[in-house]
Order: C-alpha cells, then sequence, then structure tokens
C-alpha cells in the first residue's frame, strides 16, 4: 500500500533521482553544458535536496512510499520565494557543473504554489499514484494560505497535461522553461 508523507533528508537521493526524471535526461543535460553528464547533476541535485534553502529541498517535497522505497514525488513551493529558493541552484551549478544560470526565466510567480517536479517510477505509474501526490499538493496550497497550485508542462507530454486536466488543472499561458515550450497550467484552491 502506497502512502504519502513529507519526505526526509535520507531520501535525497532517491528524490533527485526522480526530479530529474520529472526534468528529462535533455534538460538536465541542457543545464549541465559541455563537459559534465547526468552523474553529476545528480550529484549537485542530490546536495540540493539535502539543504533547507533550496527550490529542491527535502522539505519541499512529498513523497509516495511503498513500504521505505521512493516511488514516487511531489517537489512544490511557494512561488514568491522563487528567487531565494532558486539561489541555491545557481551557486550549486557554478562550483558542480562550472554553469552560470543566473540569468534563468522565471517559472512561477507569487500567489502560487509552485509544483516544480512530480515524478513516479515508471513500474509504479498507472496505480494512481501521481493523483495522490497532486491531491496532497492541493491540500499543502490550501493549509499553506496560496490561491492557486501552478505547474508548467512540456508541450509534447500530452499524457501528462491530460493527467493535470483531469484533476482540474487549466491553462493559463504558454512558457519557456529548459530549453522547451511549456504550458503553464494552474488549479485555484
Amino acid at each position: 500500500m502506497v502512502r504519502i508523507q513529507n519526505a526526509t533528508k535520507e531520501q535525497s537521493a532517491d528524490i533527485a533521482r526522480l526530479i530529474m526524471m520529472a526534468m528529462t535526461d535533455e534538460c538536465c543535460q541542457y543545464f549541465c553544458g559541455d563537459g559534465h553528464g547526468l552523474e553529476d547533476f545528480h550529484e549537485m541535485m542530490t546536495k540540493l535536496v539535502e539543504r533547507e534553502d533550496s527550490q529542491y529541498s527535502y522539505r519541499n517535497t512529498l513523497v509516495a512510499l511503498d513500504k521505505s522505497k521512493v516511488v514516487g514525488i511531489a517537489v512544490s513551493y511557494d512561488g514568491g520565494l522563487l528567487h531565494k529558493l532558486r539561489q541555491a541552484f545557481v551557486e550549486a551549478a557554478k562550483v558542480h557543473i562550472g554553469k552560470d544560470h543566473s540569468g534563468m526565466d522565471d517559472e512561477t510567480q507569487a500567489g502560487e504554489l509552485y509544483l516544480d517536479s512530480l515524478a513516479v517510477l515508471p513500474e509504479y505509474r498507472h496505480q494512481g499514484i501521481a493523483r495522490m501526490l497532486l491531491q496532497a499538493t492541493k491540500e499543502r496550497a490550501n493549509r499553506m494560505g496560496l490561491p492557486f497550485v501552478g505547474l508548467l508542462v512540456d508541450e509534447n507530454n500530452s499524457v501528462g497535461e491530460a493527467l493535470y486536466i483531469s484533476m482540474g488543472f487549466r491553462y493559463v499561458n504558454d512558457s519557456q522553461w529548459g530549453g522547451h515550450p511549456m504550458k503553464h497550467l494552474r488549479f485555484e484552491v
């Protein structure tokens, strides 16, 4: 029986792998640039998940657990804190992969709980786990007093988009992130 709970620091490496799955290998490689690979990016992301001041922090993460195995994640944070939380990523990228990402476009804004990453291990898909994580994220936004849950979905991810639409998310506008055209979707809490 899969259950949803707040993540712990000890789950950081598993969380980082699932964040990378949500981002896609192509996108992770885009952020790495030349001379660095996915393992370098995973090492950096694990360190970011371990931190408390990062957008990818375990403190911003809900995990889906099958016994003690992390089988899914939902990483979300107050969009109004994006610049403060992103600073950890910018600093880590300079140190670990030698790339300056300080000029990145904003992917969210104040007033929404931004669902940064949602992923479920392939062998656990089609069991309702993503829906459970989305519902828990909506409840988190409500507890935080944020009126919206927002997210970006890749224009070519019709399966993901269909899931979000079925959960009540609505199209807001087109966006760009990680070198990909995206759609900004939002759910009113």
